[in-house]
């Protein structure tokens, strides 16, 4: 009798559930940065090519950064890279910004997200709040003027006219940045009210990635149409600050205030429900939580619009349900197969 030996491979057993997918993390962050860039060009049109700048410091920042971090943790840079994970946040936060931004703001802002936003819980996956907005609350902190600035875009005949007179009487380039004009969600007396039109196509001014919801709503749908994010977490979130708009009654006196169209479509609602409430590490991970954190959000969305002195509620209702996720995920639990149901 003969023994024969077999080449035996090994297999490495893990804990439940068991799950084949050809999803990967790069595919799924490369795929939201193609679905961002609509935004992108809408915003260029709008403000023009100092837009480029602002995101190009961005991602340059914020891919520096990743790699010396990387390199200092002794773990493969060009792995850490090629994720996409650094470029998603960069583009976040430089559409969270003024199109006009020093260019310390995107640096410092960038450089926050990824090293102590990020990589200080233990890199990607491990982060509590989501990178981009955290970075966009610290800078608003940090240099307030700078990025509370709203600028008027440069298309608006109005506009064209105040810069032939400035120009005219002598009055150099740089006091060009100082034409500007209320955004959409401005709470003064007598505030401008900007058309659906204009909100639309994205000819108001406001942050980069508040421009055009044509244009986020594209990206948002081709993200659908990918599945790389849940249909019911942007649409809870967006028929929360729908239906409470309606029926909450505002602190602030202005047309816009209980127009629940208006809210939908100025602002950051659209660019925080499709790319920043579907944050897969941030948020809760079973479809009972995912809603909680999406109802939540929209709640404290018109909360903050309505009950503060703040014009947008988007990225501190975002930040606050990040924080609250944990406790979400406690008790949207589901239970173990065979387990008993606590009565």
């Amino acid at each position: 009798m003969t023994n024969t030996t077999q080449s035996v491979t090994p297999l490495i057993v893990s804990s439940s559930p068991h799950m084949r997918d050809n999803d990967s993390i790069s595919h799924i962050m490369w795929t939201v940065v193609l679905s961002l860039l609509p935004a992108g060009f809408a915003a260029i049109f709008v403000f023009g090519y100092y837009v480029l700048f602002v995101i190009g410091l961005c991602c340059l920042t914020a891919l520096v950064t990743e790699i010396v971090i990387s390199l200092m943790k002794k773990q493969p840079a060009f792995a850490m890279i090629k994720d996409g994970s650094a470029i998603v946040t960069a583009i976040l936060l430089a559409y969270t910004l003024p199109p006009g931004a020093p260019w310390y703001v995107p640096v410092v802002g960038s450089f926050f997200a990824i090293a102590v936003v990020k990589h200080s819980f233990g890199g990607l996956g491990n982060n509590i709040w989501n990178p981009a907005l955290a970075a966009r609350a610290f800078l608003q902190v940090a240099y307030p003027v700078s990025v509370n600035s709203d600028w008027r875009f440069f298309s608006d005949p109005g506009a064209m006219n105040v810069l032939k007179n400035i120009t005219s009487t002598g009055e150099s380039g740089l006091l060009l940045d100082a034409v500007t004009r209320a955004t959409p969600l401005a709470k003064e007396s007598g505030a401008e009210l900007y058309n659906f039109y204009q909100l639309l196509i994205g000819s108001v001014p406001g942050c980069i990635g508040e421009t055009s919801a044509i244009a986020l709503l594209a990206g948002g749908l081709y993200l659908l149409y990918k599945k790389c994010i849940k249909w019911y977490v942007p649409v809870a979130y967006l028929l929360t600050v729908f239906v409470v708009s309606i029926f909450l009654p505002p602190r602030t006196i202005t047309p816009w205030a209980n127009n629940p169209f208006y809210h939908l479509f100025a602002g950051g609602l659209f660019l925080g429900a499709f790319f920043m409430a579907t944050d897969m590490v941030t948020t809760p991970l079973t479809k009972k939580g995912m809603l909680i954190f999406s109802v939540g959000a929209g709640l404290l969305t018109i909360l903050i619009r309505f009950y503060s002195g703040y014009p947008e509620g988007v990225c501190y209702s975002i930040l606050i349900m990040n924080t609250a996720t944990p406790l979400i995920d406690r008790f949207t639990k589901p239970r173990l197969y065979g387990s008993k149901v606590k009565k």
